[in-house]
């Protein structure tokens, strides 16, 4: 597997992990609401963990990118309507992304059904100290640092598979 496949495969790896998180959390939250509901007051602390963490802004890429995608299909099947698709997609976002806050209460609701008030409060607690607003601030440096070390990491290793693989192919008379 060459770097660029890796690359590939890497993304979408991540693609289906997100895919994954959204189809876990909302069966979780089935789940969750089957055996008790949150309280009004466990969503709001959820919700007030959202934004304080920053995780609810890390949703609003969500649906602009489900939105690029629908476009891509769009202009797969018929590259001429390229320039009033991309009209229309412009057109419509605005009212897609009045949806956001869906998507945030998805979220809200799993944390609330996994987390007692007083906890949500302890949580919310430690994002206003100043170690959770550095917190904050410093993950989306530490998660760009730690996959980019990740990609490297697996590039290495497929390296070595590859090389382990064909090593032991030759032992039995293969050469690839």
């Amino acid at each position: 597997m060459n770097r660029l496949n890796f690359a590939r495969a890497w993304k979408l790896a991540a693609a289906a992990f997100v895919f994954g998180c959204f189809v876990s959390m909302t069966s979780t939250q089935v789940w969750a609401q089957a055996k008790t509901a949150p309280t009004p007051a466990q969503m709001q602390l959820a919700r007030d963990i959202m934004n304080a963490s920053g995780e609810a802004r890390a949703l609003e890429p969500l649906i602009p990118s489900v939105m690029q995608q629908a476009f891509a299909n769009f202009v797969q099947q018929n590259p001429d309507l390229q320039k009033p698709l991309v009209e229309t997609m412009t057109a419509l976002q605005p009212e897609f992304m009045k949806l956001q806050p869906e998507v945030t209460d998805i979220m809200a609701a799993s944390f609330a059904t996994h987390f007692t008030e007083a906890e949500l409060k302890d949580i919310l607690a430690f994002y206003s100290t100043p170690t959770g607003k550095k917190y904050v601030a410093e993950m989306p440096k530490v998660i760009q640092e730690s996959l980019a070390s990740a990609r490297e990491w697996g590039g290495k290793l497929s390296e070595k598979v590859i090389a382990r693989v064909r090593e032991e192919m030759k032992k039995k008379g293969h050469t690839i």
